[in-house]
């Protein structure tokens, strides 16, 4: 990865591309630290005030511990996420999207238009339950706070999350791409300080030296090192298909007879189904948000719906697999990689063309799905299963590990994309004809 980057900082076109993202990064986090108006500065002393004990600590993970802060990024690209799996989503299910999507240019242009709106809304009811959270948990520096104060804060939340979109965007327009996974990448990065603390103070506790907190702190480095590998070879692994094409004879020439192979990654659906787990399992506690604290539904939420309880676990575990077949079921289509397959004069060794093709394509891609949604299910939930554990005997020591396998998946996928995409883009200007 180093070695790409060191490649790609020599080539003029590539480093200034690298640059602006850079730029765009630091703009980011600039953002996440400017306050609201309104909201209690003694909040910026601790970056967890808010979210510490509840399952909004994934979120604050996400934003680079401005939800926690409270500051004008405070809802980061949640937003835009969402608004981008709703329209992915429903591309399949009306067809007016999915014209759209098959329009070229203009098309992808009406959906950027309607993804942009769909964002503003969600950040909008989004930063209304925050900012009554916030009033309710007693963040405000406002006694009584009336309709332009909520209005104020409001509004600093939604151009902020528009802000963020924006930011995305140019970093796909003028950067290396994959806006969101960027600004994802530098939050979770910029958030390992917290981590590393809450390591360092397992060994170095108030009451001095820990043989045990050292022994426990080298077990959980052991952990997450033992995910990057897992994670990385996840990434690369894959199901091969072969496939034997047909000799047939155009004019004076012979084409085909060739064999190649149909290959199927093991975790096709990445982190999506991370992604989209961690937004149904947060909805009871967006609804809490809305009322009071002390209130019967927010407590009963706060105590079932935490995430270092086992009916989270248990929730976001059935929800990770069942999202990992939905995401495949709607990005990849049996009966059109058969046909395709069938056209080009191909066909997979001992199945025949046509439906029994389309049946084995099904089989083999079941079953892969299956590992891959299982492995995604072990990275995202085994420090989750270790932090409940813990908790149960009172030890809060890996309380930072909890979300630790979700946002190493997130940060060592956005590298590897990264990675990818910069040697395709170096492959391309060293690319070098039959004549040289």
């Amino acid at each position: 990865m180093f070695k790409t980057l060191k490649n790609a900082w020599r080539i003029p076109e590539l480093k200034k591309k690298l640059l602006f993202t850079l730029l765009i990064v630091v703009l980011y986090r600039l953002g996440a630290n400017i306050p609201v108006p309104y909201v209690d500065p003694q909040i910026f002393q601790d970056a967890s005030a808010i979210t510490s004990g509840t399952i909004l600590a994934y979120l604050n993970i996400l934003s680079g511990e401005a939800l926690g802060k409270a500051t004008l990024l405070a809802l980061g690209v949640s937003p835009y996420i969402t608004a981008s799996i709703v329209i992915q989503l429903l591309t399949i299910a009306i067809p007016v999207l999915e014209r759209w999507s098959k329009d070229g240019e203009n098309g992808r242009k009406k959906i950027t238009a309607l993804t942009r709106i769909v964002t503003v809304v969600l950040a909008l009811i989004t930063s209304i339950g925050y900012a009554f959270y916030l009033n309710n948990a007693g963040f405000l520096n406002v006694e009584k706070p009336n309709f332009f104060h909520y209005a104020v804060i409001v509004l600093c939340y939604c151009a902020g999350a528009a802000l963020v979109m924006w930011m995305a965007e140019k970093i796909n327009d003028s950067g290396i791409g994959n806006g969101i996974s960027i600004i994802l990448f530098a939050n979770i990065i910029a958030g390992a300080y917290s981590m590393i603390q809450s390591i360092w103070s397992n060994i170095l506790p108030a009451t001095g030296f820990s043989v045990v907190g050292l022994i426990l702190s080298i077990a959980e480095i052991i952990v997450l090192v033992g995910m990057i590998m897992l994670i990385v070879w996840m990434s690369d692994a894959e199901r091969r298909i072969p496939i034997q094409y047909a000799k047939r004879v155009v004019g004076r020439k012979m084409y085909g007879g060739q064999n190649t192979n149909l290959p199927i990654k093991v975790n096709m659906s990445g982190v999506m189904p991370i992604i989209f787990a961690n937004s149904i399992v947060s909805i009871p506690a967006t609804i809490a948000s809305f009322m009071n604290s002390d209130g019967g539904f927010a407590t009963w939420v706060a105590k079932w719906f935490n995430y270092d309880s086992w009916i989270y676990f248990a929730i976001f575990l059935v929800l990770l697999i069942a999202f990992a077949y939905f995401y495949v079921a709607i990005s990849f289509n049996p009966v059109e990689v058969a046909n395709n397959i069938k056209n080009n004069g191909g066909a997979i060794p001992g199945i025949r063309s046509g439906r029994p093709t389309v049946e084995f394509i099904k089989k083999v891609l079941g079953r892969i799905t299956m590992v891959g949604a299982l492995l995604v299910a072990f990275i995202a939930c085994f420090p989750l299963a270790v932090n409940n554990i813990c908790t149960m005997f009172d030890f809060t020591g890996f309380t930072a590990l909890a979300f630790g396998g979700s946002s190493m998946m997130i940060v060592v996928g956005v590298a590897l994309e990264t990675t990818r995409d910069l040697e395709a883009q170096m492959s391309l200007r060293n690319y070098k004809g039959f004549l040289d």
